[in-house]
């Protein structure tokens, strides 16, 4: 049986899905992995989540804000910024014309012209 080459598959694209978790608004790291984990795209680990949400937030497309909870610990909320949704809608843009230009080549194979 091959390797499964979803998780490197995934690495490029990883930034893009987290960002597009938060186009409904906030949340948190926990929601996020579960939100990805049920769009088929397999259990994203907080050792690889939380680095990428600690990128985003460097970069300015996402705030993070911590609150307190009655019970338990508390969480980190976070939300899309204003160049956060810009660069959604740009690298999503480009995410789907490399997709296409992928799925063209799959569907064509190696033939010559």
């Amino acid at each position: 049986m091959a390797a499964d080459r979803r998780p490197s598959w995934l690495k490029g694209v990883l930034d893009l899905l987290v960002l597009s978790c938060l186009t409904d608004g906030e949340s948190y790291g926990y929601e996020i992995a579960k939100a990805l984990a049920e769009a088929g795209l397999g259990q994203i680990k907080g050792g690889t989540l939380y680095p990428v949400l600690n990128r985003l937030e460097e970069a300015g497309l996402v705030e993070a804000e911590f609150r307190a909870a009655e019970r338990g610990p508390g969480r980190r909320y976070y939300r899309l910024t204003g160049t956060g949704h810009t660069h959604l809608t740009a690298e999503t843009e480009a995410w789907t014309e490399f997709h296409r230009a992928v799925q063209s080549k799959l569907h064509t194979g190696g033939t010559a012209s």
